[in-house]
């Protein structure tokens, strides 16, 4: 495998038609993504945002109704055209297809993404936490490897770290929308554990009230998301330096989330958790001295075994990634710069709102 170049001019040009369009759907979409990929260098930003998009747009036809398992053939069909190199008539195909040329991206996590997307749009419930955590490792940790992979930090140690971000940011999101999640009908809390505090899921899921025993299984998450964040945590210094910002600021605010919904009493039912815009800034300002007390553990622990098959799946292809090079493209002036410019626009949207949307 060659040594890693810049990035194709197609993909680096933010002003080209594709990528403004990727770029529109992630302002739309996630806004703590968004926010933190600013802080990415631009060799990672634009294959990050082509990423994004991509997810975006898969998720929303798997999810839009009708026959599940043609919408997931369609998908499939296009990811054989993307690894092809001759992708269909679409812009985040098109912008896909210059991320996996560059990158030689593994399939294995695209396909895992888009399995992930079929157990939701089926209604898939989870006995266990191990079985959320396999959910989580697909529709999230998959995302966390892909990011990983652009970066050009390959080691299984730091791949695993990666995905189980992904899986931690899962189980914070899951904490945050039990309610909206039941009044689709959907319930994502492990049954074991309703079970065995006494709570039947599909009674509760016909009136889904916050009660006590609600309350502490959605605790219960949180305290998996916070354990999870911290065993990922080392990972990060493992990434190329120019990245570590970003991706700590990714983690402390959706982390934030989790807090916040702690200080809100664990009432995701009746409430939707919304970390302010003020806050974000603070975190996202204070990534970049932070990140430096993150160190790498020498005695890294074995891959969480829902993500195994991701980390597993991909060693022949990191074998010949070993020696891929990256290349920090902006000094840290111009990082701050950048920082600075996005804290500014932030400021003026508070001073002219628009409706806000917490991811």
């Amino acid at each position: 495998m060659s040594e890693l170049l810049p990035m194709p001019t197609a993909l680096l040009d933010y002003e080209s038609n594709d990528l403004k369009s990727c770029i529109a759907m992630m302002k739309g979409g996630s806004k703590t993504f968004f926010a933190a990929s600013r802080l990415l260098p631009m060799r990672v930003r634009a294959a990050a945002t082509a990423l994004y998009a991509y997810c975006r747009v898969a998720d929303d036809m798997v999810d839009q109704g009708g026959d599940v398992h043609a919408n997931l053939a369609i998908l499939r069909h296009r990811l054989d055209l993307i690894y092809a190199g001759t992708p269909a008539d679409f812009v985040e195909d098109h912008a896909l297809s210059l991320v996996v040329q560059q990158h030689n991206l593994p399939r294995l996590f695209l396909d895992a993404l888009l399995e992930g997307f079929e157990w939701d749009a089926l209604g898939r419930r989870y006995q266990t936490i191990e079985d959320l955590h396999a959910y989580a490792a697909r529709v999230a940790g998959t995302v966390g490897a892909m990011m990983c992979w652009i970066m050009g930090s390959q080691s299984v140690a730091t791949l695993a770290r990666a995905c189980e971000l992904g899986v931690a940011m899962q189980m914070t999101n899951i904490a945050r929308d039990v309610g909206e999640d039941a009044r689709n009908g959907r319930i994502y809390l492990p049954l074991d554990w309703m079970q065995g505090a006494g709570l039947d899921a599909l009674q509760w899921l016909d009136d889904p009230q916050a009660t006590e025993i609600v309350k502490s299984q959605i605790g219960r998450l949180l305290d998996e998301a916070d354990a999870l964040y911290q065993r990922a945590e080392p990972g990060i210094a493992e990434l190329p330096p120019d990245c570590r910002a970003a991706i700590f600021a990714a983690s402390s605010i959706y982390g934030e989330i989790g807090r916040q919904l702690r200080r809100e009493g664990l009432d995701s039912i009746s409430r939707r958790t919304v970390v302010s815009t003020r806050r974000k800034l603070v975190l996202l300002a204070g990534a970049w001295t932070q990140v430096r007390w993150v160190y790498a553990d020498p005695e890294q622990p074995d891959p969480l075994e829902a993500i195994r098959f991701l980390v597993d799946g991909c060693q022949s292809e990191m074998v010949g990634c070993a020696n891929r090079k990256y290349f920090p493209n902006r000094t840290v002036s111009h990082r701050v710069e950048r920082v600075l410019a996005l804290l500014e626009r932030l400021e003026n949207e508070k001073l002219n709102p628009k409706p806000f949307k917490i991811p």
